[in-house]
């Protein structure tokens, strides 16, 4: 396959040129990186045998949710000691938030994937995470690193085969195959304790950010500015219709998920803030939700905590809980609370190991946030009726 590496720079490289995309001097129909590049994938996917996950224990559509574990930011290459962590709470299912693996570090810009696929493979070969699945039912999304590309979005060049990659290696369903894109919803429960997980990608279909210049007197609290482009877009037309439709099905509680924050405005990195006309029409979609109680889980920041707003659109309190990372920390002194001082943010903020639970009443109608330490310990929590 190196052979192919010249020609696909080539192609890759007319492809961007204007006059190839608009296709006023052939009078062709213009062709987009990914379309020069399907061939290629075609013979690679052919070829190459793609990692898949260990075997996992399903979940009963029936099924009544009480606890709900989440995590994100875990480096294959790290110790896995936490997933015995969150295998002692006893979930009823976990959900594989994002940066799942870090396969883009390392990369060399090869249009196969190679670090990405490699991740992925020695992922199938923990044995920790083979246990895991054996024991609690899983739902995945990615983030950047486990896109391929840090910060990525639809700009990826390589994000078809990305997407080949993951849902091969996670064993999507077919209805998340047959689309473009790895955004699904399932509901679990009945009889008034109908819980729906919503998985977000703010990935595949997210326009590039606007960034911003450092200057001396600014802390480096991220490199992205908001941007009220219009045209940009953090799930793409079908997605933000697909969510419309979800959102409009009975459920008594709704767990959305975003690998990356929403309601924070206290720093520059990624987060929804970045495009806060996508964060405005994410919140008008929850204010016409079909009635039931809402949480929002995220990560990505080797950080996090709980969060509590009360946007304008809806004109109810929404919270969110944000746990980073399982293995890949910072220390306390690079992300803590008096680093990134935030109104909205209604604990401290925790840069140590961590993973996310939501324990929920069906009785009282309450659910509980909690952010859980390496030895399983609480380190914040809220209980919010809805």
């Amino acid at each position: 396959m190196r052979a192919f590496a010249p020609l696909i720079a080539g192609l890759l490289a007319a492809a961007a040129s204007p006059a190839f995309a608009d296709g006023h001097d052939s009078g062709e129909v213009a062709l987009s990186a990914e379309d020069l590049l399907a061939p290629y994938y075609a013979k690679l996917q052919s070829e190459v045998q793609l990692p898949v996950a260990p075997a996992n224990v399903s979940l009963a559509q029936e099924s009544v949710l009480t606890r709900i574990a989440f995590g994100s930011c875990n480096h294959q290459s790290r110790s896995q000691h936490m997933w015995a962590q969150i295998a002692a709470t006893d979930p009823d299912v976990f959900l594989f938030i994002g940066d799942n693996n870090y396969g883009d570090q390392g990369w060399s810009g090869d249009a196969g994937l190679s670090t990405l696929r490699a991740a992925y493979q020695v992922q199938a070969e923990t044995p920790e995470l083979t246990d895991f699945r054996t024991k609690v039912p899983m739902m995945i999304t990615w983030d950047d690193h486990d896109f391929g590309f840090n910060d990525g979005g639809a700009s990826f060049a390589y994000r078809g085969w990305s997407e080949t990659i993951f849902e091969t290696f996670w064993g999507s369903s077919d209805e998340v195959k047959s689309r473009p894109g790895i955004y699904e919803s399932r509901m679990f429960g009945a009889d008034g304790k109908v819980t729906q997980i919503i998985m977000l990608d703010t990935r595949f279909f997210r326009s590039d950010f606007a960034r911003m210049d450092y200057t001396p007197e600014r802390p480096p609290l991220g490199p992205y500015a908001p941007s009220d482009d219009a045209s940009k877009t953090m799930l793409g037309d079908v997605q933000w219709q697909w969510l419309e439709q979800e959102l409009a099905k009975p459920a008594d509680l709704r767990v959305i998920v975003s690998s990356i924050q929403v309601i924070t405005d206290a720093h520059n990195y990624e987060s929804w803030e970045a495009l806060p006309l996508e964060r405005a029409k994410l919140y008008s979609l929850l204010a016409g939700r079909e009635e039931s109680g809402v949480v929002m889980l995220s990560g990505d920041r080797h950080a996090g905590g709980i969060y509590r707003e009360t946007p304008v659109e809806t004109g109810e309190e929404l919270w969110e809980l944000t746990s980073s990372s399982m293995n890949y920390s910072f220390s306390s002194t690079e992300r803590n609370t008096a680093r990134e001082p935030d109104p909205k943010r209604v604990t401290d903020f925790i840069s140590e190991e961590n993973f996310g639970l939501v324990e929920i009443d069906w009785d009282a109608k309450t659910f509980t946030m909690s952010m859980r330490g390496s030895e399983g310990e609480t380190r914040v929590t809220r209980t919010v009726g809805w």
